[in-house]
Parts: C-alpha cells; structure tokens; sequence
C-alpha cells in the first residue's frame, strides 16, 4: 500500500473525471507518493495548515500507470513515484487527514 495526500475538492475532481491526477503529474511526470512511514513526514513538511486534507490509500498491484521508487536525495529516501494518473479502483480507501 502507498498513500497520497490531497484536498477533498481535489479528490471529488478526481471521481468525476474517473481518475485522480496530482498537479506533479504535469510539471514533474509523476505523482509524489509516500510509504506509510513517510506520510507524517510529508504531512509536516507540505501541508500544515492545510484544511480539508485527505490521504488515499493506494493498491500498489491495482496501478495501470508505471510505479517506481526512486531516491529524494534531499530526504536521503526511496519515494515511490506514479508515472500517470491514478486509476480509481486503485484508490481503496480515502481517509480524512
């Protein structure tokens, strides 16, 4: 399982759509995502005070798009890393951050 986190309204975009895509997607070619270790982290460093938070939770095995993890040299981690948008039956569950 990886997670992502987003907006409520970002989320709702991605259901009438049919898919969820991240704003990262189009400026760096892939969706950040994060192992459940990593979430916190994330949630402290891009989204404080943010309201309406939402984290899904994805089925790594149910992706269409191209996953790799690859090295934050900044974080001196692996992050995976969605190559496409997210198709929705990947998505498993969406849980209020």
């Amino acid at each position: 399982m990886i997670y992502h986190v987003t907006t409520s309204k970002e989320w709702a975009s991605a259901k009438e759509k049919g898919f969820f895509e991240a704003p990262s997607l189009h400026s760096e070619g892939f969706i950040h995502m994060s192992t459940i270790n990593q979430v916190e982290g994330v949630l402290s460093r891009y989204y404080k005070n943010i309201p309406d938070l939402v984290l899904l939770h994805v089925e790594e095995s149910a992706l269409i798009a191209e996953l790799k993890y690859e090295l934050s040299p900044s974080m001196n981690q692996e992050f995976p890393h969605i190559f496409g948008p997210i198709n929705l039956n990947a998505v498993v569950k969406v849980e209020p951050v």
